[in-house]
């Protein structure tokens, strides 16, 4: 049987490898080291990890695995293929030339758009309509590799990252299932990517979760979706951090002054755009609270809100 190294971390990489040990012989999982995670800093296993440990797969967590000492055991291994899926570090050329097979990667966008870590936040960041996943063999430079195979699926307006993270999951384990019987057997030819198309996708910076309320609503929509569940757009309240987790868009008969409070209920609220549409926040977090539904929020410390309140003043 066909013996894979499997490198992943978030709950992204799970579904892929839970199909792939289905069907071949995974010899070691390798990902990320536990991590502090919330206010209580608790150590924390990769959701990959667990995932392994279920199954019984031997697990690797190098810090940094180019100068590690794992890398020769790994070498060692003398695996077929490997396969990576949302790892989080860039492969050294002495491992990815060690299997028959290569190296391939399950990356979570429709290469060459969006080489890097966060190509889903961006997808949604950009507004697009459509993303997918890229089955492309791995090379020293970031997401660079010849592509074996795409799918796409499209973007709607309910979507955010998380629920495109669920999607394109399952997209890629079913991409890579049908993929890896011909690349084994030698039946693909590999496409090179065209690099006049290439776009980047960093890792998000604080300074993009701030919402700046003169943008036109859509972008704002947009910015909220892409950044959702994880790291959250962000506004001012009287100059306190006020986090917005989910909202709609909806169409005004004016402009109003930018990130004003145009319309208040029992239920909800509404904050001006820079064109003439609202965001009404549907799940919110206000400075040193949990995450509540905004109809909790309107029922508490919002009744204050009305058309003197402005969001995003210093």
């Amino acid at each position: 049987m066909t013996k894979i190294i499997f490198m992943g971390t978030p709950a992204f990489s799970v579904p892929v490898l839970k199909e792939v040990a289905q069907a071949y012989e995974v010899i070691a999982v390798v990902t990320q080291p536990d991590r502090a995670v919330g206010r209580k800093r608790v150590l924390t296993p990769p959701p990959v990890k667990e995932a392994a440990v279920t199954l019984g797969i031997p697990v690797y967590q190098p810090e940094k695995l180019r100068s590690s000492t794992e890398l020769a055991e790994l070498i060692g291994l003398d695996a077929d293929l490997i396969v990576t899926a949302a790892y989080g570090q860039i492969l050294p050329n002495e491992l990815l030339d060690a299997p028959k097979h290569g190296c391939i990667n399950v990356h979570a966008s429709l290469l060459p758009a969006y080489r890097g870590g966060a190509p889903v936040h961006y997808a949604i960041l950009d507004g697009k309509k459509e993303t997918g996943v890229t089955i492309m063999y791995m090379v020293e430079k970031l997401d660079a590799g010849d592509m074996l195979a795409r799918r796409s699926i499209p973007i709607t307006d309910e979507d955010n990252v998380g629920t495109m993270f669920e999607k394109l999951s399952e997209v890629g384990a079913s991409l890579l299932m049908d993929t890896l019987p011909d690349l084994l057997a030698g039946k693909i030819t590999p496409e090179p990517q065209d690099v006049t198309q290439v776009t980047f996708a960093p890792n998000i910076k604080r300074e993009q979760e701030k919402i700046d309320w003169t943008r036109d609503g859509r972008a704002i929509f947009n910015q909220i979706r892409g950044l959702s569940p994880w790291p959250v757009a962000y506004t001012t309240l009287a100059g306190n951090p006020f986090k917005i987790w989910q909202a709609r868009i909806e169409e005004t008969n004016e402009a109003t002054e930018a990130g004003r409070v145009v319309r208040t209920t029992k239920h909800d609220f509404a904050i001006a755009t820079g064109d003439k549409t609202a965001i009404i926040p549907e799940i919110v977090q206000p400075a040193g609270k949990q995450k509540m539904a905004v109809a909790d929020y309107m029922a508490g410390a919002g009744q204050h809100l009305n058309s003197e309140t402005r969001f995003g003043e210093i």
